[in-house]
């Protein structure tokens, strides 16, 4: 992750979204040691904290580990029978060999302190403690074969998992599938941490990591300077595919920029869609401060001067300034425990001089 100022300097979305991130240190290294704690941190607010909660939180995404919930794994209290995203009732009797088909559903399963169940891992599971996993999807689509050659007692997925053969067949065999909603806003990241909770039997473990991310949150948010409204354009590229587009309302970034107290530049000026081609003139009506941006997307136009040379972007202010941030792909957008920490960066960086 990094900044780009004044001078010389994946993931995919999902289809769902195409369709449709001193005292400080010390606060930021108790609340991602695990605990629910963190009241307090709000009132700190001062740059030098932003910069060490950033700092902190860049160290830490940098492990790309998981900070599971302090103390003794939760013991899973089953059966239960929780609703599924696709309009059906799901009995889960064992939660004893985990199959999540989400990256941002396995980061909740091991940060709930459940990881030593997990049996397996969709591509998008990239955090260390899931990378050594047998992967069951390619090119983002299940195999129900190796599915089902791991065994597992229950199985998360969300409405993007497919192709839906695969998961009817899954279900034929006798294992419990729970369907999720997909997480595109800041809101969806507790909701479906309880739902995730509720379906393995640990309800209590998945308030005690909405209330840890809730203080997290908070903390960040407290270090928006006053006064500052920096506009930000979230852009979308894959140089080797020609792909290069502008986040609007819904693309899941607009979300994260308001948590952290900017204004997603491609909503402001009235793109409805979660993402749309860019041409200079929606680079001209946006007129963004800040650009933001995937690492590996950055990397694909050729970084920092590869992206001024796309048409359009070099004549707005966050152009003319150098100013881009880039976070990594698998991160920024991945919504689960780990968001927090990218609402930190966020905060720190895209209000620097602005």
């Amino acid at each position: 992750m990094r900044a780009s100022g004044r001078g010389p300097s994946g993931r995919r979305p999902s289809r769902g979204r195409l369709a449709a991130l001193g005292l400080a240190l010390a606060l930021l290294t108790g609340a991602c040691g695990g605990s629910a704690t963190g009241t307090g941190a709000a009132s700190d607010a001062s740059p030098a904290s932003a910069s060490a909660r950033a700092a902190a939180a860049q160290k830490q995404l940098a492990k790309n580990t998981v900070v599971p919930l302090e103390g003794k794994p939760p013991t899973p209290k089953l059966p239960v029978t929780v609703d599924s995203s696709d309009g059906r009732k799901v009995t889960v009797k064992d939660a004893s060999r985990i199959l999540p088909l989400n990256g941002g559903v396995a980061e909740i399963v091991f940060t709930l302190g459940l990881g030593d169940r997990v049996v397996g891992r969709d591509i998008t599971a990239t955090f260390e403690e899931a990378e050594k996993l047998p992967q069951v999807t390619k090119a983002h689509d299940v195999s129900a074969e190796s599915v089902l050659s791991l065994r597992p007692t229950v199985v998360l997925a969300d409405t993007d998992t497919g192709p839906k053969e695969a998961v009817q067949q899954i279900r034929d065999a006798g294992i419990p599938v729970v369907v999720l909603d997909p997480a595109t806003k800041l809101s969806d990241v507790t909701t479906r941490t309880t739902r995730v909770a509720e379906a393995l039997g640990v309800p209590e473990a998945g308030k005690a990591l909405n209330q840890r991310m809730s203080d997290e949150l908070a903390a960040a948010r407290a270090g928006v300077p006053k006064g500052s409204k920096p506009k930000v354009a979230f852009l979308y590229m894959r140089g080797s595919a020609a792909v290069y587009l502008i986040g609007g309302r819904g693309s899941g970034a607009d979300s994260l920029l308001e948590a952290a107290g900017a204004v997603d530049a491609g909503t402001a000026a009235g793109l409805d869609k979660p993402f749309t081609p860019i041409t200079t003139e929606a680079l001209a009506q946006a007129q963004p401060d800040v650009i933001l941006m995937m690492t590996k997307g950055l990397e694909s136009v050729g970084g920092l001067d590869g992206l001024l040379q796309i048409p359009g972007i070099a004549q707005t202010p966050a152009g003319l300034d150098r100013r881009v941030v880039d976070m990594e792909d698998g991160v920024l957008l991945g919504f689960g425990p780990r968001t927090p920490l990218v609402i930190d960066i966020l905060v720190d960086r895209i209000h620097q001089a602005s």
